[in-house]
């Protein structure tokens, strides 16, 4: 071979290419990984509801419980908010169907906490919530594409599962902040007793917030995200 012939040839680069923008290659397989932003507006509105669980805990235990209702009303208002804005402009994402609950949870958990009746009541409720935290980090394992690393597990911008809310946890989500809501507002109300209606809210809550926990487990509660291209041969 002439050097011409050999100073003609191109040169190949040893330098690869990011992995965001690299399909991964499995057997005859090849499958473009998925990424989406996080930074949207309804994440934003769903991490305020979070971070305005501390203020809440605060007027409760302070007996401000003008502000503390007020707080709630502005947490209902962007829980309904967000999610409007997610489907308007197209924000939905993985990372938001995660965040959503968990606000939802950081707010109960925070009414539980400073306003509790009934203890058996709070162990169904955190009990309920670890064993869904312990499921969503296996079903977060299961999902991920090899290889799994931590720095991949922990990636908010590569999806791999969604939680899909089954209806009887829309419902025991509406009972428990109906509920939590009444006993913070039930020592403005003098017109009339509320401990009947407490109690009953309080056994209500109870049974539904079993039931919710064991629809998660169902196909119906969850799901695995395919990959673009996967399954196709190139």
């Amino acid at each position: 071979m002439s050097t011409t012939a050999f100073m003609s040839l191109p040169r190949v680069s040893k330098e690869k290419e990011p992995l965001s923008s690299e399909p991964a290659k499995k057997g005859t397989e090849e499958v473009t990984e998925l990424h989406e932003s996080p930074y949207t507006l309804p994440n934003a509105l769903t991490l305020a509801r979070i971070a305005s669980c501390p203020f809440l805990a605060y007027a409760i235990v302070q007996g401000q419980f003008e502000l503390a209702t007020g707080i709630l009303v502005a947490g209902g208002f962007t829980d309904w908010l967000d999610g409007f804005l997610a489907r308007r402009w197209n924000q939905k994402s993985v990372l938001g169907s995660i965040l959503d609950p968990m606000a939802d949870k950081a707010l109960m958990t925070t009414l539980v906490v400073t306003l509790t009746y009934k203890v058996p009541l709070a162990v169904i409720i955190f009990g309920r919530d670890l064993a869904l935290s312990l499921w969503a980090f296996y079903l977060r394992y299961k999902s991920i594409p090899p290889p799994r690393t931590l720095r991949r597990y922990f990636d908010v911008s590569m999806p791999s599962a969604e939680v899909q809310p089954t209806q009887i946890s829309k419902i025991n989500t509406a009972l428990q902040l109906l509920l939590m809501g009444f006993t913070t507002i039930s020592p403005l109300i003098t017109a009339f007793p509320t401990d009947g209606i407490l109690q009953a809210l309080q056994w209500t809550v109870a049974g539904t917030t079993i039931w919710s926990g064991f629809s998660y487990v169902g196909a119906s509660g969850y799901k695995f995200l395919k990959p673009p291209g996967a399954g196709k041969k190139p």
